[in-house]
């Protein structure tokens, strides 16, 4: 075998091996819609943030959580991870009930997270929220 041959050889091995490693990283992504968002060590329990900062129809990135709180109809509070399912930009703040990723466009409802428009392939993973006097609180 010549030399050429090995290290194309070993790009391919290699090659397939780290998509094989990527797909089981992507697959907490994927699944039922039941799954639920892994809740990030240190907030549950915590308000993190004011009902009074949620719009309705809109909403608001929480930065330090890595969370993005929507408001989709009057008195619903709805989270989700606020890193897109397609290349792990973070996504903006809700809009007219959608979540855009800014990187390359991908839509999501701001209701259940599901994908509107691609290429996100997947939907945010939602957490469950509730609410303490006005404080939006993760479970």
């Amino acid at each position: 075998m010549t030399d050429e041959a090995v290290g194309c050889s070993r790009r391919r091995l290699l090659g397939t091996a780290g998509l094989a490693g990527a797909g089981m990283l992507g697959l907490g992504a994927c699944g039922t819609r039941s799954a639920k968002a892994i809740v990030p060590p240190g907030i549950k329990g915590k308000v993190i943030a004011r009902t009074g900062e949620i719009p309705v129809g809109g909403g608001k990135v929480i930065d330090k959580w890595k969370i993005v709180v929507a408001q989709p109809s009057q008195g619903t509070f709805k989270a989700f991870t606020a890193t897109c399912t397609h290349q792990g930009c973070t996504v903006g703040s809700p809009e007219n009930g959608v979540i855009t990723c800014p990187c390359h466009g991908s839509e999501f409802n701001a209701t259940d997270g599901s994908v509107k428009q691609g290429p996100a392939g997947a939907p945010l993973q939602e957490f469950t929220v509730r609410l303490q006097g006005d404080g939006i609180i993760v479970d």
